[in-house]
């Protein structure tokens, strides 16, 4: 089970740190950190990625030292196969249906951006690396997605601290080489066909996070109870049919009616 757990939340701390890339702090991040913003304070680019990089290590690894000590009293409990299992596939449901806003149902969220202000107050490691930090540790700033709790909760139910500490550092890796992304943008014209297509793909990361999700909650139900896993399998294909039914039904144009 631990080792399913640790793939669980590995899977999900990469598709969390690649969908939080699109909150508005991700967002202004690769607006501010780029060869053309940074050109135009005198300062070089790639040093500043560098140190967004490094500050987001850190960052993963306080995320990661959190988790761990969650981890080490879930270890002191010595819960059941069943019960970790039980609360893995609770866990993936509730953070899907808040992500997939189901029946507008969304879990709390905050929506603290970074200081801007830094990138004219601070010279480049400071804000690069200080800007990675608050990324990196996933909670400091605005959540874009609820799979970042659900990582926490996997790591934490692996019972295992250096796994929690490594997942919390790959999250934290993850978030940081986004600010490569924006690495070929040297004028305002490629600013603005970068962020044209980078909101374009924003709804495919949100797919891919919550598939991931229904996977989770799939598998470990099954692991609970077979038919446990056959009612969250029904429920979980229900709902897709239905949204695309309402998709599809929000796309048939209504028919005009001219009055005479």
């Amino acid at each position: 089970m631990t080792i399913l757990l640790a793939l669980a939340a590995g899977v999900i701390a990469l598709v969390a740190a690649v969908r939080s890339t699109w909150s508005p702090c991700g967002l202004s991040m690769l607006a501010t950190i780029t060869p053309l913003a940074e050109q135009g304070r005198g300062h070089r680019y790639q040093a500043t990625a560098r140190w967004f990089v490094v500050g987001s290590l850190i960052g993963g690894a306080f995320l990661g030292a959190g988790m761990a000590f969650l981890a080490a009293g879930v270890a002191k409990t010595h819960a059941s196969n069943s019960v970790l299992g039980a609360i893995a596939a609770a866990a993936a449901l509730i953070t899907l249906a808040s992500d997939a806003r189901l029946g507008g149902f969304q879990l709390p969220v905050h929506h603290r951006q970074v200081n801007e202000r830094w990138l004219d107050r601070f010279r480049p490691w400071v804000y690069g690396a200080g800007f990675g930090w608050q990324i990196g540790a996933g909670l400091a700033t605005y959540i874009r997605t609820c799979a970042v709790y659900l990582m926490i909760v996997l790591a934490a139910l692996t019972g295992s601290p250096t796994t929690a500490i490594v997942i919390g550092v790959a999250f934290g890796l993850v978030r940081g080489l986004a600010v490569y992304l924006g690495r070929r943008i040297t004028s305002s014209v490629a600013l603005a066909e970068f962020h044209r297509r980078f909101t374009v793909a924003g709804p495919i990361a949100l797919a891919a996070v919550v598939a991931c999700e229904a996977v989770v909650a799939l598998t470990f139900s099954t692991i609970v109870s077979v038919w446990l896993g056959g009612v969250v399998a029904t429920a979980l294909a229900l709902t897709a049919l239905a949204g695309a039914w309402r998709r599809r039904q929000q796309s048939v144009p209504t028919p005009s009616v001219t009055l005479r």
